[in-house]
């Protein structure tokens, strides 16, 4: 197979596989994922977030500095209050699969 792949396809993989690998790195946090999982259902300010995760300011502004520098989620000021939103689909559609993957058995065996 590998030698049916031009240079050029194979350097675009390449580029497509850092490309992932990246984001795989900025979800692969639980309080990153967390702070996703919460964005799906829509914008949430910095004190939301906190309350949410249980977690305090700085932590939870260090792991969203993190997600908006991999381009997985975008800030809004207002005020003093900043906002956070998921930035496209992507962690919509990976955080589905872990959900099917993770949690829909436990939920339904919860019940």
């Amino acid at each position: 197979m590998a030698d049916d792949i031009s240079a050029e396809e194979m350097d675009g993989m390449v580029e497509n596989a850092k490309e992932a690998a990246a984001f795989l790195k900025a979800i692969s946090h639980e309080n990153r994922l967390m702070i996703l999982c919460h964005l799906v259902s829509g914008e949430k300010s910095v004190t939301e977030l906190e309350q949410l995760l249980s977690a305090r300011q700085a932590a939870v502004s260090q792991q969203l500095s993190r997600l908006r520098l991999e381009g997985l989620v975008t800030p809004r000021r207002d005020g003093k209050t900043i906002y956070y939103s998921l930035a496209d689909d992507r962690p919509k559609q990976i955080l589905e699969v872990v959900y099917e993957l993770f949690c829909k058995q436990k939920d339904a065996a919860a019940t």
